[in-house]
């Protein structure tokens, strides 16, 4: 007897490469969320290290921390690995703090 189907296999065999990688990841509601990709399963639901949820309005943007933060796979849009080595955000970009882009938020 199969617990998971074929389409399960390929999802969590492509997941496999990013254990232990920076990775920002898109939610249905529109969050974006940032971390260290620290365990899976067959459903795509994810565990994040160190994570945190990037909120940005306008040009400026707050990271604000969640630590260890677990993602239903069916939320997830989209998943990929962050470069390192480039900046993550352009230049113009100004960081503020969370009560700042709180309030620029509403």
């Amino acid at each position: 007897m199969s617990w998971a189907g074929p389409d399960e296999i390929l999802l969590s065999t492509s997941l496999a490469g990013f254990l232990d990688k920076k990775l920002i990841v898109l939610l249905r509601d529109g969050r974006k969320l940032l971390g260290t990709l620290c365990s899976f399963d067959q459903f795509a639901n994810v565990v994040l290290q160190g994570a945190c949820e990037r909120v940005i309005v306008g040009e400026l943007y707050c990271d604000v921390p969640l630590g260890l933060y677990v993602i239903r796979g069916e939320n997830v849009v989209l998943i990929g690995e962050l470069d390192r080595e480039k900046d993550e955000l352009p230049s113009h970009m100004t960081c503020v703090s969370e009560a700042e882009i709180r309030t620029l938020k509403m």
